[in-house]
């Protein structure tokens, strides 16, 4: 038997068509048409429609995906589909900037992590609204009169505004009355959690500011 021939009793993963193509990241899953590793996952058809030729196995396929040593080899190869990157998310955030009367209401945009199945929050993307580029942040869990706050506060400050010789913010003078214990300056950045576990944010609002105000009353 030519040595070629053996190279095509390999079912596709998809169709059980026999194939001389494989996935060329891992190597290890073979195809018999690009068409049935990419685009949209209808995996779960294939055992009761073995000849279905309409059907991607990539969204299922990526999960078991390692890349292989890189090297030559004979036999033909489909190209991979790039991973999917997460889109980006946009959020209402409270925005106290140092020169405004009042607090506004501002959108932010937040980067998803890599693996969103696993629980991890997105990172918010506020540097530029942070002169220096450095930000510190905490989360407020409690609200007026020391009650546990639904969907926690995630609040973002610079910390060197002080030292730096920074103003004194405006909005968040005018919201305490002048009363708080600690005079606060730079910009201050305000996002809302989506519940208690913190693996998202949601819209803030007005209804948040009695909160912040307690919190910016009492921080010492």
């Amino acid at each position: 038997m030519p040595a070629d021939v053996s190279l095509i009793n390999h079912p596709c993963t998809v169709c059980y068509k026999p194939t001389s193509m494989w996935c060329s990241r891992c190597q290890n899953a073979w195809y018999c048409t690009p068409e049935h590793l990419q685009s949209v996952s209808h995996y779960g058809l294939a055992l009761e429609l073995p000849l279905i030729v309409n059907v991607q196995d990539w969204p299922r396929h990526r999960r078991e995906c390692v890349a292989a040593p890189a090297h030559q080899h004979p036999h033909n190869v489909i190209a991979t589909p790039p991973p999917a990157q997460p889109e980006i998310i946009t959020v209402s955030a409270i925005l106290f900037a140092p020169e405004d009367d009042r607090p506004r209401i501002v959108p932010v945009n937040c980067q998803p992590t890599q693996s969103p199945s696993q629980g991890i929050c997105p990172s918010p993307l506020i540097q530029n609204m942070f002169p220096s580029g450095q930000a510190n942040s905490v989360v407020l869990t409690q609200g007026l009169n020391g009650e546990p706050l639904r969907f926690p506060l995630h609040l973002f400050y610079c910390p060197i505004s002080l030292s730096s010789g920074s103003p004194i913010n405006r909005a968040i003078y005018r919201i305490t009355s002048g009363a708080a214990a600690k005079a606060w300056s730079g910009p201050v950045v305000i996002l809302k959690f989506n519940g208690s576990r913190r693996q998202g944010y949601s819209d803030a609002g007005s209804n948040d500011l009695p909160a912040l105000s307690a919190y910016f009353l009492a921080y010492k």
